[in-house]
């Protein structure tokens, strides 16, 4: 009985190891605020917008998601690089970043 309730709690957390998804408390009742702030960059939004806030994270006044993959999967001679301006990975060649690398497979968002 221990293992069954033990599955049953690894499936229920599986999906939540990759989703980099948060849900932010209202904190006040619906219908009366007109504005959200955003955890991060600390900027007021209208309700019912979305947004990209400077950690890459597309947010809403109620949760917000990653807004980008993240590539597991890619030749061995190529590595992934952070382009924060665009927020998201590059996989390029090791010896010449100049050259881009397929991605097989990627996880998030």
């Amino acid at each position: 009985m221990k293992s069954l309730a033990l599955a049953l709690i690894l499936c229920v957390l599986l999906p939540l190891f990759h989703a980099f998804c948060y849900v932010k408390p209202m904190t006040s009742k619906p219908g009366k605020i007109t504005h959200c702030r955003d955890d991060k960059d600390e900027t007021w939004h209208p309700i019912g917008s979305s947004w990209r806030n400077s950690d890459c994270m597309d947010c809403t006044c109620n949760s917000c998601c990653s807004g980008y993959t993240t590539p597991v999967d890619f030749p061995v001679d190529c590595m992934k690089e952070w382009d924060q301006k665009a927020c998201e990975f590059k996989v390029v060649k090791k010896r010449d970043p100049s050259i881009s690398c397929p991605i097989f497979a990627s996880v998030g968002k």
